[in-house]
């Protein structure tokens, strides 16, 4: 019933700000390598190693900066086997607070609880007690498309209902935190323009945010990144009603995936279809920016394109179709260009010769 995510927020600056873990408890360092599929007895103490003491370049729990006509809203979902702090996090406030003076944008992230994620965890109504939830491959004899299915369902639940709960709160309803933090949820009051509220994920997050548009119309558009459109029943889309940006990487779609992106760009003229030369599935994640040239080699997260010039690219097609139907009043669309696929390493539609799944 409840949600779990980490907020990321325009903040004022402070002196001494501390910043977050990228990975915030070691449970998930010894289950990223299980959703992985890797050998999980040495990859552990690898991630612990490289990855463990890596923090966000952001403030934690930093004095909230009060915007009278609203922010933005953007709900994101990550990709299977991540985390709400693991895979989308770190690029996109890098992304976006490098693109302009002040990131004017709420981005809560959150963690799957359809057994997808690599592990995560809810608080019983015990004090203090935490129950886990692991990562589940598909179950020996049920098809993928029937148990992947739910899951994205259930994930565009929690995408509709973390609108919901920012909605109470832009009100003024008191919402409980059971976590023991320092922020209090009530200074956000009368500074989050709902009305202005998209999706955004990436690999099966991609198709969450796709699916979410469905499940609630005050949605106005979503962002998919190297979407996993596979889950998504072919009956649902006739029913997406708000333009999508596909932000594909070149070695990762398929033709049958593309199709049905295809299939929301022939219904809609505003949904569009981009892909980034040069690029791996990864190269949206923060794992592009974390690894050397080691785990780069025994991930495959880097792709031969520049990771930040693939960032570059990314967050400023983002912004610009975000502007277009959010009407930011931003100065966004000098990128519009990149939203057709025309500038470096971008192409429009999708060169599948070379797919990975």
């Amino acid at each position: 019933q409840g949600l779990f995510f980490r907020l990321f927020y325009p903040c004022l600056p402070r002196a001494g700000a501390q910043q977050p873990l990228w990975i915030p408890r070691r449970e998930y360092c010894s289950t990223l390598g299980t959703a992985a599929q890797h050998a999980r007895r040495w990859l552990v103490p690898l991630i612990s190693l490289t990855l463990g003491s890596c923090r966000v370049p952001v403030s934690w729990n930093g004095p909230f900066k009060p915007c009278s006509s609203g922010y933005p809203l953007i709900i994101f979902s990550h990709g299977l086997g991540a985390f709400r702090a693991g895979l989308g996090d770190l690029d996109c406030v890098m992304g976006l607070a490098g693109v302009v003076p002040l990131w004017h944008i709420f981005l809560p992230s959150c963690c799957c609880r359809d057994h997808s994620a690599c592990t995560t965890y809810f608080c019983t109504a015990e004090a203090g007690r935490e129950e886990w939830i692991p990562y589940q491959e598909v179950p020996q004899g049920q098809k993928e498309f029937y148990f992947r299915k739910q899951q994205v369902h259930q994930r565009a639940e929690e995408c509709v209902r973390a609108l919901r709960l920012f909605q109470d709160i832009s009100s003024g309803k008191s919402v409980p935190n059971v976590l023991q933090q320092d922020f209090d949820l009530s200074v956000l009051q009368d500074s989050i323009d709902v009305t202005k509220a998209a999706a955004m994920g990436h690999s099966f997050g991609g198709v969450t945010a796709v699916l979410a548009l469905v499940k609630e119309p005050s949605f106005r558009c979503a962002v998919a990144l190297d979407a996993w459109m596979f889950p998504l029943e072919n009956s649902l889309y006739p029913e997406v009603p708000r333009p999508v940006l596909f932000i594909n990487t070149e070695q990762f779609q398929t033709p049958e995936s593309v199709a049905k992106m295809k299939r929301l760009s022939s219904r809609n003229s505003q949904t569009k279809i981009i892909t980034i030369l040069g690029s791996v599935h990864q190269s949206h994640t923060d794992l592009t920016f974390l690894t050397g040239r080691l785990i780069s080699r025994i991930f495959g997260v880097r792709g031969t394109l520049d990771p930040y010039k693939c960032l570059d690219i990314t967050s400023r097609a983002a912004l610009a179709f975000l502007q277009r139907h959010l009407n930011l009043e931003e100065d966004f669309s000098q990128w519009d260009k990149l939203l057709e696929g025309s500038g470096d390493s971008l192409v429009p539609g999708a060169p599948f010769s070379r797919s990975h799944l």
